[in-house]
Protein backbone atom coordinates (compact mmCIF):
# COMPACT_ATOMS: atom_id res chain seq x y z
CA UNK A 1 0.00 0.00 0.00
CA UNK A 2 1.34 3.42 -0.97
CA UNK A 3 0.23 6.96 -0.32
CA UNK A 4 1.01 10.40 -1.69
CA UNK A 5 1.73 13.36 0.55
CA UNK A 6 2.54 17.02 -0.07
CA UNK A 7 3.86 19.05 2.83
CA UNK A 8 5.63 22.41 2.69
CA UNK A 9 6.11 22.06 -1.07
CA UNK A 10 7.75 18.64 -0.67
CA UNK A 11 6.02 15.77 -2.44
CA UNK A 12 6.60 12.27 -1.17
CA UNK A 13 5.39 8.70 -1.42
CA UNK A 14 4.81 6.73 1.77
CA UNK A 15 4.58 2.98 1.93
CA UNK A 16 5.78 -0.22 3.53
CA UNK A 17 8.97 -2.03 2.56
CA UNK A 18 9.31 -5.79 2.07
CA UNK A 19 9.61 -6.28 5.85
CA UNK A 20 6.51 -4.20 6.54
CA UNK A 21 8.46 -1.19 7.87
CA UNK A 22 7.21 2.27 6.87
CA UNK A 23 9.31 4.36 4.50
CA UNK A 24 9.10 7.72 2.77
CA UNK A 25 10.68 8.56 -0.58
CA UNK A 26 10.74 11.78 -2.56
CA UNK A 27 8.16 11.65 -5.33
CA UNK A 28 10.87 12.71 -7.80
CA UNK A 29 12.75 9.46 -7.02
CA UNK A 30 9.84 7.43 -8.35
CA UNK A 31 8.20 6.94 -11.73
CA UNK A 32 4.99 8.38 -10.26
CA UNK A 33 6.29 11.95 -10.69
CA UNK A 34 5.80 14.01 -13.83
CA UNK A 35 8.79 13.91 -16.14
CA UNK A 36 11.31 16.66 -15.44
CA UNK A 37 11.07 19.27 -18.25
CA UNK A 38 14.87 19.75 -18.15
CA UNK A 39 15.45 16.06 -18.80
CA UNK A 40 12.89 16.08 -21.60
CA UNK A 41 14.47 19.03 -23.40
CA UNK A 42 18.13 18.05 -22.84
CA UNK A 43 17.52 14.44 -23.95
CA UNK A 44 20.57 13.30 -21.99
CA UNK A 45 22.95 15.76 -23.67
CA UNK A 46 23.57 17.94 -20.59
CA UNK A 47 25.54 16.91 -17.51
CA UNK A 48 23.47 19.13 -15.23
CA UNK A 49 21.61 22.35 -14.79
CA UNK A 50 23.61 25.58 -14.54
CA UNK A 51 22.85 25.90 -10.81
CA UNK A 52 24.04 22.33 -10.20
CA UNK A 53 27.23 22.84 -12.22
CA UNK A 54 28.04 26.06 -10.36
CA UNK A 55 27.60 24.26 -7.04
CA UNK A 56 29.87 21.46 -8.26
CA UNK A 57 32.52 24.04 -9.15
CA UNK A 58 32.26 25.49 -5.62
CA UNK A 59 32.66 22.04 -4.07
CA UNK A 60 35.68 21.27 -6.23
CA UNK A 61 37.32 24.55 -5.16
CA UNK A 62 36.75 23.62 -1.51
CA UNK A 63 38.28 20.17 -1.99
CA UNK A 64 41.32 21.63 -3.76
CA UNK A 65 42.20 23.91 -0.85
Amino acid sequence: MFGYRRSWGYESVDGLDAEGKPFTAALSWTDAADEDPFLTVSKGRAMGRVVELLRLAELLKEVGR
